[in-house]
């Protein structure tokens, strides 16, 4: 099946719900790691740039715990910037997990893929933002990747841009592709 091509950063709580998401979203999706979003000043300066450019969409889980992070995402991104969407409240357990969660509840991964590509319908669009993409080509003849300096190259990069130092090449990518596309070559 198509994946829907979701024209907003996509935040989730781990790694498993970008997993999920990666299989029915063309999209960008960042998973903050849990509570780990709480210490990570860097992932919270990243998630406001990119709410200062556009529109991002959280999906956390429906248990107290994903509960908790949306409420501290509100907190630290303009209200008018984020759409916040929700999965049923469905009992039950993931597939990799020994034993249900606290609350009997799934979580983002363990929801079917029809009922998340419901959710995500109506901000599907046809096709991604006008413009060329950056690769990852582009970040290596840049000096950004894979050469020696590369990561001092990108943490300077971050810096003029406003962004988080640590980010790898990867996620420099993303960002670069979401906020910047048509300007790239402005900093590449």
């Amino acid at each position: 099946m198509t994946r829907l091509v979701i024209p907003y950063p996509v935040i989730v709580e781990g790694k498993y719900d970008k997993i999920k998401l990666d299989s029915i979203l063309d999209a960008t999706v960042i998973a903050l790691d849990g509570f780990g979003i709480y210490r990570s000043e860097e992932k919270q300066a990243l998630l406001r740039a990119l709410a200062a450019q556009q529109k991002v969409i959280v999906l956390t889980d429906v248990d107290g715990a994903g509960l908790q992070i949306r409420s501290f995402l509100s907190s630290i991104l303009p209200r008018e910037r984020v759409i916040h969407l929700y999965i049923p409240e469905r009992a039950g357990k993931e597939k990799r997990k020994s034993a249900p969660s606290a609350q009997g509840l799934l979580g983002v991964e363990g929801i079917d893929a029809d009922t998340l590509r419901a959710l995500f319908a109506p901000f599907s669009k046809e096709k991604r933002s006008v413009g060329r993409s950056v690769t990852k080509a582009d970040l290596y003849a840049a000096g950004l990747s894979g050469g020696a300096g590369s990561a001092h190259k990108r943490a300077e990069l971050c810096e003029r841009l406003g962004l988080p130092r640590g980010l790898s090449s990867g996620a420099l990518l993303d960002v670069i592709n979401l906020l910047y596309r048509d300007r790239y070559k402005e900093f590449l």
